[in-house]
């Protein structure tokens, strides 16, 4: 018996949130033959102080992410970065609908929506809006993935934090999720910064005692259909 190939989608506020989130994940997804699709929202604009240079530089690092990953299908809505509050909301709910219609992937991973980045909680928002099950009804698995910098320091309200119920075992695949998230120039610096090499595999080797591994993504499971 063959086994059945996933589609998967990952949803990324920023060029970067995929790697920290769930880059492990995806190896191990692409390594075992699924097909794997990149929806990133956002993207860096002169109106919002960023040179020419630095936004030709940011558009060679997803170029060489992506190949990195081998992703299936890169779908880019060029929002503009830290300011997706000023767009209507329906504008955003739209245009993520009509790339989880085009990819019909039975596994979507979000950003959490307590991060401490206001992105992210829209990004979640429209997602799970675009994503009722009447309107997906191929969509078969939600997980919502943290990132460091991000997930630590949203808000610790009862009720409106990440609390991990799922485990993806990524010991093969870490060196390689450290390498990738260095092509970000600027995004990594030393410990004790958050996005630091350190930081990243620290949350791993946490995650992954949790998990009974060495090394572990943690994600919270929204939804599955089995």
């Amino acid at each position: 018996m063959l086994k059945e190939t996933k589609k998967i989608l990952v949803v990324a506020p920023h060029p970067d949130d995929e790697t920290l989130g769930c880059g492990g994940t995806i190896l191990k997804n692409k390594a075992a033959g699924n097909k794997i699709c990149w929806l990133l929202i956002t993207s860096m604009e002169k109106e919002q102080g960023f040179s020419e240079e630095r936004i030709q530089e940011r558009e060679r690092e997803i170029e060489k992410v992506s190949k990195e990953y081998g992703f299936d299908g890169v779908f880019r809505l060029n929002m503009p970065t830290k300011r997706l509050d000023t767009i209507p909301n329906e504008k955003i709910i739209n245009a993520v609908s009509d790339v989880i219609n085009k990819v019909m992937p039975d596994t979507v991973f979000l950003p959490n929506r307590s991060d401490a980045h206001s992105d992210h909680k829209i990004v979640f928002d429209s997602a799970m809006s675009s994503l009722k099950t009447f309107r997906t009804p191929f969509v078969k698995k939600i997980l919502v993935y943290e990132t460091i910098s991000e997930t630590e320091f949203g808000s610790a309200i009862c009720g409106d934090v990440f609390v991990p119920n799922s485990f993806s075992d990524i010991t093969e695949f870490l060196d390689r999720k450290i390498a990738i998230m260095q092509i970000y120039k600027g995004e990594l610096s030393q410990h004790p910064f958050p996005r630091s090499p350190e930081n990243m595999k620290a949350l791993a080797v946490f995650r992954g005692a949790a998990a009974g591994v060495i090394y572990a993504e943690a994600f919270m499971l929204l939804k599955e259909i089995w």
